[in-house]
């Protein structure tokens, strides 16, 4: 099946398949990235996670387009040149690294990258790991959320100090498994409680592209 074919899969599926499995999966994803947070010692963020998903806006085409093998954003964003549920989505939930690039016409550079709070890159970790846990299911591997970071990570916008963080836990994660990551992100959140941080200061060393 090629790349195309997978895009009109949802058309093989009713009502009923789509609204619950889309359901299914949200709930799912839910409940690994609370898990994972409350190891960090953010479970709050864990329970209020994607809350926006139950929104009109971000449900109702995500089980129009819901097939179980592509996110349905991605089905939307092929088929109508956008997908409203994922601009939705990425400005009103915080632990995207999306919603914290801003723009300015006084640099040289459009778009620029603010610094996230530590505990945002905590459940940005925590959601990577679950989607990937979500969709690869019984393939999933502890290198997962690693290699699907890698697949835009040249032309992404991130500060360098998140970008560092994040590619220290998931690198961890990879290498060591996910209770050495959120172990390591559960540390940084203690030494940071809330302030401010640069990976110097943390001892984290960028990894070269």
């Amino acid at each position: 099946m090629t790349q195309e074919e997978k895009y009109y899969l949802y058309k093989e599926k009713n009502f009923a398949q789509r609204f619950f499995g889309h359901l299914g999966t949200v709930l799912k994803h839910k409940r690994h990235v609370s898990k994972a947070c409350f190891k960090m010692g953010i479970g709050w963020q864990g329970i209020i996670h994607d809350l926006s998903k139950f929104s009109p806006t971000e449900f109702i085409p995500s089980v129009k387009y819901y097939s179980g093998r592509l996110s349905p954003n991605a089905v939307d964003r092929k088929l109508n040149g956008r997908s409203l549920a994922w601009l939705h989505h990425k400005g009103r939930n915080k632990h995207h690294f999306e919603y914290w690039i801003d723009f300015t016409a006084e640099s040289e550079n459009f778009a620029f990258a603010c610094k996230m709070p530590m505990k945002y890159i905590a459940e940005m970790i925590a959601d990577r790991y679950a989607a990937c846990v979500a969709y690869n299911g019984s393939e999933y591997t502890s290198g997962d959320p690693w290699n699907y970071y890698l697949r835009a990570r040249k032309v992404i916008i991130m500060h360098p100090d998140t970008k560092a963080v994040l590619e220290k836990a998931l690198t961890t994660m990879r290498d060591e498994g996910e209770e050495a990551a959120f172990s390591l992100m559960k540390n940084l959140l203690k030494v940071t409680k809330g302030s401010d941080y640069t990976a110097e200061k943390l001892g984290i060393e960028i990894i070269e592209e």
